[in-house]
């Protein structure tokens, strides 16, 4: 059964409160579910964020996409994600992530470690957070701790889990924990520092959705299927956008194969929900997130969509 749609977009900067709150307001108007943040270095820090954006909004839910697991302490996250929680009047979505970029573990003086062993970390934060969540913060000292408002995700102890990644490690995890689930449109490119990525083809995405809709088994029929959109690149003539876009990254892949990638949205609004329509039917993505930056030329299409 295809789910409705869903769309959201992440921040990347906060000028001030008062933007971020306009902002939010604007993507809420404009029919955006959700707004994100992410766990960079460089970027706001992501909880602060998702307090201040409910202000301005009367059902905008937030969330993070993703927080880098290996640096968040389980306990002291739980404290956050609750607290959140509280504060957001259940709006919260929680983002997972193994951790991709290794200048940010070395500026944060936090050792950087083979993926396995982050995508054990990962796990591992899963699984506490859940047995702090059913009822362990209750229980310490104080009684005072905080809880989750929802019970949805985390085994029915918390907010909305969400797992995106493309590596065999982080979508078994997902299968086995996750709510929503994206399978990730990014590659490392081999030989490359850590954070050079090329884009997903079709063929690929093909075979990674194969891969964990047969692992989650059963549960893939009640798991949200996510989708981040790379760019938005309105144009009225798609191939001749393709090819340009493919020079200018300097990348092997052909226009056919870009206009086939559900990451890039190229052509008019209604050739873009056109390619939304046919990749929710083929994939089951109906969970759609574009990056701040193309937030205004994508409100015509979520518009398109929503009607």
């Amino acid at each position: 059964m295809l789910r409705d749609f869903r769309f959201s977009f992440n921040v990347f900067g906060i000028p001030s409160r008062q933007d971020l709150q306009e902002l939010c307001r604007r993507g809420e108007s404009a029919g955006f579910h959700t707004v994100f943040a992410a766990d960079h270095l460089g970027a706001p820090a992501p909880f602060p964020v998702l307090v201040a954006a409910p202000d301005a909004t009367e059902r905008l839910r937030v969330g993070t996409l993703v927080l880098n697991a290996p640096f968040w302490n389980p306990a002291l996250l739980a404290r956050e994600v609750a607290s959140t929680d509280i504060l957001t009047d259940g709006r919260l979505e929680l983002g997972l992530g193994a951790g991709h970029m290794k200048w940010e573990f070395d500026a944060a003086g936090i050792p950087w470690t083979s993926f396995g062993s982050r995508a054990r970390t990962l796990e591992k934060t899963i699984t506490e957070l859940e047995r702090l969540f059913s009822g362990d913060l209750a229980a310490l000292p104080g009684g005072t701790a905080p809880q989750p408002v929802q019970r949805s995700g985390f085994g029915g102890s918390g907010p909305p889990l969400i797992v995106g990644g493309t590596g065999d490690r982080v979508l078994t995890i997902a299968a086995r924990h996750a709510d929503i689930i994206g399978v990730a449109g990014a590659y490392q490119v081999a030989g490359r520092p850590p954070g050079t990525f090329r884009l997903a083809t079709a063929a690929e995405t093909n075979e990674r959705m194969r891969f964990v809709r047969g692992l989650a088994g059963e549960r893939s029929g009640h798991i949200e299927w996510h989708l981040l959109v790379q760019m938005v690149v309105p144009t009225t003539d798609r191939r001749s956008t393709a090819e340009d876009i493919i020079s200018r990254f300097g990348t092997e892949t052909t226009a056919d194969e870009a206009l086939e990638m559900p990451y890039l949205l190229i052509g008019t609004p209604e050739q873009m929900a056109e390619q939304l329509v046919a990749a929710r039917e083929r994939w089951g993505f109906s969970y759609v997130t574009v990056h701040e930056p193309y937030r205004e030329a994508f409100e015509p299409v979520v518009e398109r969509l929503r009607s």
